[in-house]
C-alpha cells in the first residue's frame, strides 16, 4: 500500500471520519423524508417541486429551518466526502469484484451528494442554485442532442440509468444494503425492520430512476429535449398515471422508509 492510500485508509478509519460521515448519512435521510413529504403533496394535488432541491427550499422555509439547512448543508458534504474515502480504501469486509462495485458506488454517491450539499449552501446563502432537477436534465439533454449522434448518446444515457435503476432494485430485494450493517449495533430485534425498510426504500427508488430513463429514451428517439425530466418530472409523470395517487403514494412511503433507514445505517454501518 502506497502512502497515499495509508492515508486514506486512516482518515477513513478514524473515529473523527466515522462520526461526521455517520451524521452526513442521516442528513441525507432527511432530505428523503422531506422528499417523500413533497411526492404526497403531488400525489394528492399539489404543485411543489418534488426532487432534492424542492426538499432542501421546503427544510429552509422557516427561520428555525434555515439554521437546519446549513446543519444540512454541512452534514451532506461530510457524507460525500466520507464515501469518497470509503471509495478509496473502504469494503474491505468483501473482496474482488464485488468490491470494486461498491468502491466505484461509493465514488457516484459522493459526487451527487456533495453536489446536492452545495446546493442546500447556495439556497441557505439565499441564492438561486437554479431551476428543478427537471429543468437542468431538460438542458444536459439538449446539449447531447446538440452532438454528432445525439439521440443515440442520450438512448446510452438512458438505458445507463436504467441499469441503476435495476441495481437499485436488486440491492433492494436481495437486500444487499445488510452486508455493510453490522447487525449486532443495532437494538432488539429491529434488524428486520431495518430489512423492510432498506427492501421499500430502494424498490422506490428503482421506481423513480425507472420513469427518469423511460423520460430520457423518449426525448432521445423524438430529439426533444422538452420530453426529458428529473426527478420532478419522474414523480409527477407517476401522479398523471391511472390510480396515480395510490402509485405516487406508495413510492413517497418508500422514499420516507429509505430515509429512516438510512438512520439506522448511519447508526450501524461498519467500520
Amino acid at each position: 500500500m502506497n502512502r497515499t492510500e495509508a492515508t486514506a485508509e486512516r482518515g477513513e478509519k478514524s473515529n473523527t471520519a466515522q462520526l461526521l460521515g455517520r451524521v452526513g448519512m442521516a442528513c441525507y435521510g432527511v432530505v428523503h423524508l422531506v422528499l417523500a413529504y413533497l411526492a404526497l403533496q403531488v400525489a394528492f394535488g399539489g404543485s411543489e417541486q418534488a426532487d432534492q432541491k424542492g426538499a432542501l427550499e421546503q427544510i429552509g422555509s422557516t427561520a428555525f429551518g434555515q439554521i437546519l439547512l446549513w446543519i444540512v448543508a454541512i452534514g451532506l458534504v461530510l457524507f460525500g466526502l466520507w464515501q469518497f474515502l470509503m471509495a478509496a480504501t473502504g469494503y474491505d469486509w468483501v473482496s474482488g469484484g464485488k468490491r470494486t462495485r461498491k468502491r466505484l458506488g461509493a465514488a457516484a454517491r459522493g459526487v451527487v451528494v456533495i453536489v446536492l450539499g452545495f446546493t442546500a449552501f447556495r439556497l441557505a446563502a439565499g441564492s438561486s442554485s437554479g431551476g428543478s432537477s427537471s429543468q437542468k436534465q431538460q438542458e444536459a439533454t439538449g446539449k447531447l442532442l446538440s452532438l454528432p449522434a445525439g439521440p443515440v448518446l442520450v438512448v446510452i444515457a438512458a438505458a445507463a440509468i436504467l441499469g441503476v435503476a435495476i441495481a437499485a432494485g436488486v440491492k433492494g430485494v436481495k437486500q444487499k444494503f445488510l452486508e455493510d450493517l453490522n447487525a449486532s449495533e443495532l437494538p432488539g430485534r429491529s434488524r428486520r425492520w431495518v430489512g423492510w425498510l432498506g427492501t421499500t426504500g430502494y424498490l422506490a427508488k428503482a421506481v423513480v430512476f425507472t420513469v427518469v430513463a423511460i423520460l430520457l429514451a423518449i426525448a432521445g428517439f423524438n430529439a426533444d429535449a422538452h420530453k426529458a425530466g428529473g426527478l420532478d418530472a419522474a414523480l409527477k409523470t407517476l401522479a398523471a398515471q391511472p390510480f396515480g395517487t395510490v402509485l405516487l403514494t406508495v413510492v413517497a412511503l418508500g422514499l420516507a422508509a429509505f430515509g429512516v433507514y438510512s438512520f439506522a445505517a448511519a447508526w450501524a454501518h461498519k467500520r
